[in-house]
């Protein structure tokens, strides 16, 4: 199968110096592509600014902001067979970007935000065939967000997790997911490595597509 997956943070840019972002470090969404590499996938990895080395035999874009992310989505889309949602994109950008650096003493400590474009959501009508898989990152029992999300974003099935969960958080090498389906079954997988989450999750993706393919 050909597989595209995005991994990390998007930052939002306010000046040369200031961005909004978040804790993603991309190890979840790298693991990914460690692992459809390594069962013979042809994988493109687009990934938000990290330090992780690209996985062997992985095509890998590098974008900064949600806005370029979309764009590498759009644009690699059509040529996959497999959507891995699993970047954890800034919600919000400023407004308004300063060119050089803004001055503290300028400053009246508002900062304007706009909405970005929720991906999946974007994409959804370009699913056709295709398999989407989501990921739901969130505080506490996930279950009702990320369902919400399965169901809003057409998903194939979505991943989720309670970041505050000891070894499941973000910048871990390890993680403990649910898998949602939108027949409402659940599968709890125990804390393990990112890479061995990972596997699993592409061998439930196999699983769906033997199951599309007859």
């Amino acid at each position: 199968m050909r597989i595209l997956i995005t991994a990390g943070p998007t930052r939002e840019p306010l000046d040369p110096v200031r961005f909004i972002s978040n804790r993603s470090t991309g190890k979840m969404g790298f693991a990914l592509a460690q692992a459809a590499q390594a069962r013979g996938h042809e994988v493109t990895l687009i990934a938000g600014p990290v330090t992780l080395p690209t996985p062997d035999g992985v095509t890998r874009v590098d974008i900064e902001t949600a806005l370029q992310m979309l764009d590498a989505v759009e644009c690699h889309l059509p040529a996959h067979e497999v959507y891995i949602s699993c970047a954890a994109v800034a919600d919000w950008r400023p407004a308004v970007y300063s060119p050089t650096k803004l001055k503290k003493a300028g400053m009246d400590g508002t900062i304007q935000l706009v909405r970005n474009p929720d991906i999946l959501k974007t994409v959804r009508p370009l699913k056709d065939n295709k398999l989407f898989v989501g990921f739901a990152a969130e505080t506490g029992v996930p279950d009702a967000e990320a369902t919400r999300k399965l169901n809003e974003k057409g998903l194939d099935f979505i991943v989720a997790n309670d970041v505050t969960a000891p070894g499941a958080g973000f910048a871990t090498d390890t993680n403990r997911v649910t898998l949602l389906y939108p027949n409402g079954t659940r599968e709890d997988l125990p804390l393990a490595s990112k890479l061995e989450i990972a596997t699993a999750i592409i061998s439930r993706i196999e699983q769906l597509r033997s199951v599309t393919d007859c």
